[in-house]
């Protein structure tokens, strides 16, 4: 037997169900109500046939109450669908929506480099720019227009530049290669001068032109002492004009005076070193040490050697004095004359030197 929803009354499982509950309810209290008084048991019979009936109504009161639940799920999830897709599709317009935002954002807040790079002025771009530029139309914005053929011709007028830093470089390449290879032939060139001044030495004796001793005279005569040196131009100048029968010469070591000459341009300018110092240093000790020995002639010599009194310059000039009534090729030599200055005294010394003709000698009647 099957009980269905009553749809002329218009009432629903739902209250169906509610209905046999009740009816339940009151057949389980008159059961116990007639076990309690203990009356006829048919009665008791017929409550029970009511209640297993009203169960097997219960059961399929639940059956049409599942049933009909699977039918508002099946229909739920048939209209679901487009609710989903419609979400999906507002989700995606939203993140498009997001998207397009960010890029217009960005793209109003951008900072375009243009207006940091160095263009040639408007007057200079309309009066120099060529026509294949002016005339062409890039933008409809009149100021977008200009600012890209200005850019157009920037980039024109760089290239050429590219094109001229190109071509210089390379005439710089070839004027550095140029260079050193004249830098190369000149730092060769004082070896190839030495050599062709010692092979023109024999021609120079032969001929009588000492040209290259000349030189080494010159170039020893500037580190001549002042007094020195005016002897020596005045004895050359008078040797030049009066075709003087003399000859200079100057002796000694050009690397001694060289270093005698940066060493009183250093006085003069107050840079002694901390070297003549500790060269004096030990001389003093050395000076010291001897006075405790007392030695009076070592002692003496000391002093004088110390003080330097008759300290020379290391360069010398010797004066030959030739016979000017010899018509000999070779003239007699007179006399030869040195003369030296002394440091410390500030003083020019000339002493005799002697000669083959003792009987020429100036001082020959000095001495009995």
């Amino acid at each position: 037997m099957v009980f269905e929803a009553d749809p002329v009354a218009g009432r629903s499982a739902y209250e169906a169900l509610e209905d046999t509950r009740k009816e339940i309810e009151d057949i389980t209290s008159k059961i116990l109500f007639i076990k309690k008084e203990g009356k006829h048991k048919a009665e008791l019979r017929e409550l029970t046939t009511q209640m297993s009936l009203l169960f097997i109504k219960l059961r399929q009161l639940n059956r049409t109450i599942l049933v009909e639940e699977d039918r508002i799920k099946a229909e739920t999830e048939i209209a679901k669908a487009p609710v989903d897709f419609t979400t999906l599709q507002l989700h995606n317009l939203m993140y498009e929506k997001n998207h397009y935002l960010k890029g217009i954002k960005t793209c109003r807040d951008f900072r375009s480099k243009y207006p940091d790079i160095e263009l040639v002025p408007e007057e200079e771009y309309f009066k120099n720019a060529p026509d294949d530029i002016k005339g062409k139309v890039l933008a409809t914005d009149a100021t977008h227009d200009l600012m890209l053929k200005r850019l157009n011709y920037e980039l024109l007028q760089r290239k050429e530049l590219c094109k001229l830093h190109e071509k210089l470089e390379l005439h710089k390449r070839s004027l550095v290669e140029a260079i050193a290879n004249r830098k190369k032939f000149l730092s060769s060139l004082p070896s190839h001068l030495k050599s062709l001044k010692k092979a023109s030495l024999p021609v120079q004796q032969q001929l009588g032109i000492l040209h290259t001793k000349k030189l080494k005279q010159h170039s020893a005569a500037e580190l001549l002492p002042p007094p020195l040196y005016i002897l020596y131009s005045q004895l050359l100048a008078q040797k030049e004009a009066f075709d003087e029968k003399i000859e200079m010469e100057i002796t000694g070591s050009v690397k001694d005076a060289q270093a005698f000459s940066q060493q009183q341009a250093n006085k003069e300018n107050g840079l002694s070193t901390n070297m003549d110092v500790e060269d004096e240093a030990p001389d003093e000790d050395e000076g010291i040490q001897r006075r405790r020995k007392r030695p009076k002639k070592n002692l003496i010599k000391g002093i004088c050697d110390q003080d330097g009194i008759q300290q020379s310059h290391p360069l010398k000039v010797i004066v030959h004095i030739f016979d000017d009534e010899d018509s000999q090729a070779k003239p007699l030599n007179l006399m030869t004359l040195k003369f030296e200055y002394l440091v410390k005294l500030n003083v020019v010394c000339v002493g005799v030197e002697e000669t083959d003709h003792g009987s020429y000698d100036i001082l020959c009647n000095l001495f009995p």
